[in-house]
């Protein structure tokens, strides 16, 4: 059969595949959330999401260098406190269990990129990630505490803060605060695509974010929608972001897609805790393929138009671009 054009010729070899490859996965573009609780001697397994952690500050170090060693240089932390209020205080206390995370880890790895999520849910005795108003997240009164939370991160030793908290305007309020206090160069990625999803479940056990009552549908995004991500990206553009975040990854590649058309920053999106579940949970029953389906499902990201990835399987992903299985 005469054919001019054969596709099949570019999958002849491993070497030829790669060679060809259109997807390429560095090991600087991953970020691995960690969480940090207050206490000492704690490494505490998450039981809903086997292999992860909540570690005390004594504790986490270790963590840090096993990342640091596999090639993953970026660390978001998150904050479990010992106290919670209504204001969330212990977000931007001086002494918070994620500002002495910060000291202590650029203490021992200075060349590490920590990064600190801005978001009240944590640290609140209710659980929703702003100031209430009659039971109701009251978004202009929260601007004030978020821009606190990420100056007093970036006090602390943050190089970075990402904002989660999805309040209007609370980009340019960060940004004016860290302005005003002499860290014009600190960037800021905002999680300015964050859907109110289903995959969040294990993450709200690790942190005891759950809300005490109702949902966080009033601020989080519709996952019906996808114009509308286009509105919360741009807005986050004019205010000032430096990188935009999509979270979810895996169900969303094609919100992915439309962000990293039309805007011309660096574009994250957040493998979150629900697909860090689903895929440990499918591998301990012996379903799937453990480490294929965490390669399938980065290359799924970083094809749709990922820069940065944030992943629980961060030193996992190292691993397999060390072993050519990706990357």
């Amino acid at each position: 059969m005469e054919m001019n054009i054969r596709p099949r010729r570019l999958r002849t070899g491993a070497v030829l595949r790669k060679m060809v490859r259109e997807t390429r996965i560095d090991k600087s573009s991953l970020i691995y959330p960690m969480f940090i609780k207050e206490g000492i001697g704690i490494e505490e397994e998450i039981p809903t999401m086997p292999g992860q952690y909540r570690y005390s500050i004594d504790r986490m170090p270790f963590a840090l260098e096993k990342l640091w060693k596999a090639g993953v240089g970026s660390v978001m932390f998150f904050g479990i406190p010992e106290h919670k209020d209504a204001c969330g205080s212990g977000a931007y206390a001086e002494d918070g269990i994620v500002q002495k995370a910060f000291r202590e880890a650029k203490r021992q790895f200075p060349d590490l990129c920590c990064i600190g999520d801005v978001c009240m849910c944590e640290y609140t005795s209710h659980g929703h990630c702003g100031i209430l108003s009659g039971g109701y997240v009251d978004n202009d009164k929260t601007l004030d505490y978020l821009a606190r939370i990420a100056l007093s991160q970036v006090q602390a030793g943050a190089d970075m803060v990402a904002p989660s908290d999805m309040m209007d305007g609370r980009v340019g309020a960060i940004r004016r605060m860290l302005d005003q206090n002499g860290y014009l160069e600190t960037p800021i990625m905002s999680y300015a695509v964050k859907y109110a999803s289903a995959f969040y479940g294990p993450f709200r056990d690790a942190a005891g974010s759950a809300p005490a009552f109702g949902d966080r549908k009033s601020y989080q995004m519709d996952y019906h929608n996808s114009r509308e991500a286009l509105k919360e990206a741009l807005l986050d553009v004019d205010e000032g972001a430096d990188i935009i975040m999509v979270k979810p990854a895996m169900a969303y590649g094609d919100v992915i897609a439309k962000v990293k058309e039309r805007i011309h920053l660096p574009v994250a999106a957040y493998s979150v805790s629900g697909e860090y579940a689903l895929i440990k949970g499918a591998a301990s029953l012996g379903y799937v393929d453990e480490a294929a389906m965490i390669c399938e499902a980065a290359a799924g990201a970083y094809r749709a138009g990922v820069d940065l990835y944030l992943t629980y399987f961060a030193r996992e992903i190292a691993g397999f671009i060390d072993e050519g299985r990706i990357g």
